[in-house]
């Protein structure tokens, strides 16, 4: 699963990600694919959800270059059961990253529109959010 080598802090304090309003600045068009997978709402994603999509377009896709445009890279912290209130923030439970709509969160290039169109459809059913295929659109010269 995708996560960070080196952690400086348990808990991030400042509020990335946190305001769920708005459009994406960043991230929202092609660059190394084909087709890409963009986000229509906004949510945190897991790095399991990553990995269960990115296995699902791998094995559709045999022999296409996939690119995982997001990276879970921040910690989410949970205290264990039974222990009370206070004391400190708990260890680190999963990373994540917070989405927001129109963000490209896969890109594929080297395989036909039908099995990459099939592999999309099954990839956004194993992410929390609402997800479209786009296409790059071809420019003749």
């Amino acid at each position: 699963m995708l996560a960070p080598k080196k952690i400086v802090h348990k808990k991030v304090y400042h509020r990335y990600g946190q305001k769920r309003r708005g459009m994406c600045n960043r991230g929202t068009e092609l660059v190394h694919g084909e087709f890409g997978l963009m986000a229509m709402e906004t949510h945190w994603i897991t790095s399991r959800q990553i990995e269960s999509a990115r296995r699902v377009i791998s094995r559709r896709t045999k022999g296409a270059k996939l690119h995982i445009r997001i990276f879970p890279s921040r910690p989410v912290t949970r205290k264990g059961l039974g222990i009370p209130m206070g004391s400190g923030v708990g260890s680190i439970d999963h990373f994540m990253f917070p989405i927001k709509p129109g963000r490209i969160i896969f890109e594929i290039r080297g395989a036909s529109r039908d099995k990459v169109k099939e592999a999309f459809r099954i990839a956004a059913c194993k992410l929390p959010i609402l997800c479209k295929m786009i296409e790059k659109e071809t420019v003749l010269a």
